[in-house]
This record gives C-alpha cells, sequence and structure tokens, in this order.
C-alpha cells in the first residue's frame, strides 16, 4: 500500500460542516428536501474552491482563520452565495440560521459554537488525528443538531473507563 502521508482531501471535512448547515435549514422545515440538496451542492463546490490553497494536514490549524465559517450578525458570504442558489433572501437567512455561529472546518476536525460563548461542539473527527488529552471538553452530543443524518463512523465519542 503506498499511503503517502496524511490525505490531502477535504471530502470528509466539507461534507460534515455542509451536512451542519443544511440541517439547520432543515429543522426550521421552510426549506424543501430539493432546495436543501441544490443547497449544499452549492456550499460544498464554495467551501471546496475557498479552501483549496489553505488546506494543511500536516499542519491542522494554519489557516484556520481563513476557512473559518461565521455569522455574527454578519452573514458568512459563502452561506449566503450558496443560499441565493435556492432563492432564500438575507433576511430569511437571518431568521432561518442561529445569529452567533462559528464553524471551523480544520484537516481532521470540524466543530462549532452557536452563541459568543457557547460551548464547542465537535462535529467530524478523524480517528486518531490528534492525542486523547486536547479532547474532553469537546464531546458535544450533535444528533439532535443533526437532524436525520447519523454520525459518521469516525465520530469519535470518547469514554471515561
Amino acid at each position: 500500500s503506498h499511503r503517502r502521508g496524511p490525505r490531502a482531501d477535504m471530502v470528509p471535512e466539507i461534507a460534515a460542516a455542509v451536512g451542519f448547515v443544511s440541517g439547520l435549514l432543515r429543522t426550521r422545515g421552510c426549506v424543501s428536501e430539493q432546495q436543501l440538496q441544490v443547497f449544499s451542492g452549492a456550499l460544498r463546490e464554495a467551501l471546496t474552491e475557498h479552501y483549496k490553497h489553505r488546506w494543511f494536514p500536516e499542519k491542522p490549524f494554519t489557516g484556520s482563520g481563513y476557512r473559518c465559517i461565521r455569522i455574527n450578525h454578519r452573514m458568512d458570504p459563502i452561506i449566503s452565495k450558496a443560499a441565493s442558489q435556492i432563492g432564500l433572501s438575507l433576511p430569511r437567512l437571518y431568521q432561518l440560521l442561529p445569529s452567533e455561529l462559528t464553524l471551523w472546518v480544520d484537516p481532521y476536525e470540524v466543530s462549532y459554537r452557536i452563541g459568543e460563548d457557547g460551548s464547542i461542539c465537535v462535529l467530524y473527527e478523524a480517528a486518531a488525528a490528534k492525542p486523547p488529552s486536547s479532547y474532553g471538553m469537546l464531546t458535544c452530543k450533535n444528533q439532535m443538531m443533526l437532524g436525520r443524518t447519523s454520525p459518521s463512523k469516525n465520530y469519535i465519542m470518547t469514554v471515561s473507563s
């Protein structure tokens, strides 16, 4: 097997981020499944493009600020652009999404925080990407946030034995 070090693709991380945002839109029930599919595809393409030259699996936190998706009374342009593909206006988006949301999309880990002082929850974590010491506070149960999608196999819940 020729494994060339860390994998360079961003597929699972971007999928986790996109699934999370479209899940937030879905819970409000105002957006059809067909619209959500279009939105998800547009967001996935936009993020892939945006992150293309800012993705360093060997240094996962480099460029983290650039990759971070934020809504803080200003809508993240990447989200609003994908939303415009399905005719969601900015005021509508503000009604559907939290007014304070930070989503960090880093190699091996995708996490989010709702509210400026909310706790940070992990959406996606690659197996064995990080030493166990660095989590603990991060294991928030996201299943309810994710609607119908079940957590990926790589999602690790640390249980203290």
